[in-house]
């Protein structure tokens, strides 16, 4: 296959123009978002959507996520990523395969229809993760692309992928939100360097590879004209273009920022080989077995969860 979007090189990198449609023979009429979001979505990259789950709902979201956290303070598990500097939970990935209530999440239909508009396609969870972002003490992450990680180290083909954040906790300017540089998903900053084996292992903590150097970054600033932030209460929700430059700061305050993070793929634009021509991630950075597109479900949480035989009821 064709590498539309070469990058890991040696020598001074180049900012290459999109090759991809951005809204996918979408309109309208084929979801929920309006002509206006649409247009948002395709000049800046990215739609915050204030307040998409109720103050009921987030109850359950946030029991749900100190639930997951509880459950996996102590596991050593590959899919459980820890601080750099100490034992606290970063990131738990594969929640959509390894936890009941956030599987049920990543197919609720409020979520999917809008990533199935975007991309013209049934989708898939190519990725989902919990980041928690501690006061005082959560780390930052540094300006990337995801799509330069996912062709290079994974071997996503096209840009057809939308990252889907559903806030948890109230997001502030002061404790480390996503920050984003609006219209840079319409070019492809080349890195440079080659990947290093099991780069994963260092990355989901802290990235040095396939990372932006600071000319570009300056670049798609100036062509973008600011930095935004995504700011708003718990129960709202970021929709993010895969090729979108973001990155947070560490968060010194003293409230806790955490979301939940689906990858929704194109059914149509499957895994390959990976680009960078390492070994692919693990299952649990980028799924490839058993994909199947989304089913949406139409259901609502209100006030209280339980669990009977490991299985979810909302009333």
């Amino acid at each position: 296959m064709k590498d539309l979007y070469p990058s890991r090189i040696n020598g001074y990198p180049k900012i290459i123009n999109r090759k991809d449609p951005i809204i996918y023979n979408s309109t309208a009429n084929d979801g929920p978002l309006n002509q206006s979001e649409l247009d948002f979505y395709e000049d800046n990259g990215y739609l915050f959507m204030p307040n998409l789950f109720s103050t009921d709902e987030v109850q359950i979201l946030q029991q749900e996520l100190r639930r997951n956290m509880n459950d996996n303070k102590e596991s050593q598990e590959p899919h459980v990523i820890k601080e750099s500097q100490g034992n606290e939970i970063r990131s738990v990935f594969d929640v959509h395969n390894n936890d009941e209530f956030f599987h049920d999440l990543s197919s609720h239909e409020r979520i999917v229809s809008i990533a199935q508009q975007l991309l013209g396609s049934q989708v898939y969870i190519n990725q989902s993760r919990i980041n928690f972002k501690p006061g005082f003490k959560g780390k930052d992450f540094y300006w990337h692309s995801d799509f330069e990680t996912w062709h290079m180290e994974d071997g996503m083909p096209n840009m057809r992928a939308v990252s889907c954040s559903i806030v948890l906790t109230d997001n502030y300017h002061y404790n480390g939100p996503l920050l984003l540089i609006p219209g840079s998903h319409k070019y492809f900053v080349q890195c440079v360097g080659d990947t290093p084996d099991n780069h994963y292992l260092e990355s989901l903590k802290m990235q040095n590879f396939g990372v932006p150097d600071h000319d570009s970054i300056n670049w798609l600033l100036e062509k973008g004209g600011k930095i935004d932030s995504a700011v708003g209460p718990a129960g709202s929700v970021l929709f993010f273009e895969s090729n979108t430059l973001h990155g947070s700061n560490s968060n010194i305050s003293p409230l806790p920022r955490s979301n939940v993070f689906f990858v929704f793929n194109s059914i149509e634009n499957k895994l390959v080989e990976p680009f960078a021509g390492t070994t692919p991630r693990p299952e649990f950075a980028a799924n490839r077995s058993n994909i199947k597109p989304i089913i949406p479900k139409n259901f609502e949480m209100t006030k209280k969860s339980f669990m009977v035989n490991k299985q979810y009821y909302y009333r």
